[in-house]
């Protein structure tokens, strides 16, 4: 397999997915690790998470933010690990800030239509949402055979 194949297989198993885990980095320096949902851009080479503002990956990104994320194929051996730094949204404060928009749309791209996309926008600003972009610096791992 070419490099360029190699990075286009490790890239498909991002959007062949939707959950991974993202790897932040705590104040002391190890890992924090949390299982999330996520849509990949391939045209972007993004991921999108969508974040809280009170939790401890956004704190630590806040810090510091270099993040890998990682998943893996159904078959447990086949797996990507992408790296990055982290860009941060701002905290959505109203239901029809760009914020919510983004949200709105990284939502569709991960679960498909919300049925009541009014509540969607007010527990958006309630829960203090944000939204992560990890723009893929590099990735490795083992692409499916």
């Amino acid at each position: 397999m070419t490099q360029d194949a190699t990075q286009d297989a490790l890239l498909k198993l991002l959007s062949d997915h939707l959950a991974g885990v993202l790897v932040t980095l705590k104040r002391d320096g190890r890992p924090q690790l949390s299982n999330v949902a996520h849509a990949y851009y391939p045209d972007e080479r993004t991921l999108r998470v969508s974040v809280t503002d009170d939790r401890a990956k956004t704190r630590n990104l806040r810090r510091d933010p270099r993040a890998s994320y990682h998943v893996t194929g159904p078959d447990r051996r086949a797996y990507t690990v992408v790296e990055g730094v982290a860009e941060l949204s701002p905290v959505a404060r109203d239901p029809h800030d760009e914020t919510v928009e983004e949200l709105i749309r990284l939502y569709r791209d991960v679960l498909g239509e919300h049925p009541d996309w009014d509540d969607f926008r007010a527990a958006m600003v309630r829960d203090r949402r944000l939204v992560l972009r990890l723009r893929v610096e590099r990735a490795y791992g083992i692409p499916r055979g």
